[in-house]
């Protein structure tokens, strides 16, 4: 008896397109990355240099320098993915709107065929949604919170509510109950949508079960970062029942 590898069906048959990703040193969600992500669509992980700083400020600036961020979209571009994400808040958020889109230009510069940065994608996700005011839950210390809601106020998305869980260090351990718990602390009637920052916070099972309780769309980092990667290929997400994803990529073109 023979094999016949043409009578084998399933996802490792379909033609593979990619998305370079680019994360921070102590990322550790990159399984959550993967459920957004269709069967046709790999994954090319890339972290940037380890920095021996807490999650202040100061890292967040560190991990958006453009020599480091330049090297790791060109150490990302050897499987040649269609799109180039920096997948991380705080570091592209944290010079404001002209940090954030100079981010974009260095990965442009340095090769990407296409580029995305987590807080860009959480503008252009606001944007699509047609939502002008927020209220935002992060991990971050007061100090990070505050960059991130200058930053929207730069793009004229008003946060009329946050709340920052000041963590310094392993934001990955963050439990789901304790998100929850925070939205429902920081929502409020005059909130379009509420949007949980940072790539290290785990939100991919939570969103549409949060959308239903406090009726409105809940954005994440790790979200609105594969939504507009994908967007930028054609592609839709993976994720039922989630706002965001429901967008079609034309409707978002």
């Amino acid at each position: 008896m023979t094999f016949d590898p043409s009578l084998v069906v399933g996802p490792e048959l379909l033609a593979q397109h990619g998305i370079g990703v680019v994360a921070p040193f102590d990322f550790a969600l990159d399984r959550e990355l993967w459920r957004w992500t269709p069967d046709d669509v790999s994954l090319f992980m890339t972290r940037l240099p380890y920095v021996p700083v807490p999650v202040t400020v100061e890292m967040a600036s560190a991990l958006s320098d453009q020599s480091i961020v330049r090297q790791a979209t060109r150490d990302v571009l050897a499987p040649e993915p269609l799109a180039v994400a920096y997948a991380c808040a705080s570091g592209s958020f944290i010079r404001g709107k002209a940090g954030a889109v100079q981010l974009h230009q260095t990965m442009m510069s340095a090769g990407a065929p296409m580029s995305t940065t987590t807080s860009g994608a959480l503008v252009e996700s606001l944007r699509l949604l047609n939502v002008r005011r927020i209220a935002v839950v992060t991990p971050y210390i007061d100090a990070v919170t505050e960059r991130l809601v200058s930053f929207l106020g730069e793009y004229g998305i008003e946060v009329v509510s946050s709340v920052g869980m000041g963590l310094l260090s392993h934001i990955w351990k963050v439990g789901y109950g304790e998100i929850v718990s925070a939205v429902s602390t920081v929502d409020g009637p005059e909130a379009e949508a509420v949007f949980i920052s940072c790539t290290n916070v785990p939100t991919y099972d939570i969103i549409a079960p949060l959308e239903q309780m406090i009726g409105k769309p809940v954005l994440t980092a790790n979200q609105v970062t594969m939504c507009s990667a994908l967007r930028a290929m054609g592609r839709s997400a993976a994720g039922p029942g989630q706002s965001l994803v429901r967008l079609a990529p034309s409707t978002a073109a």
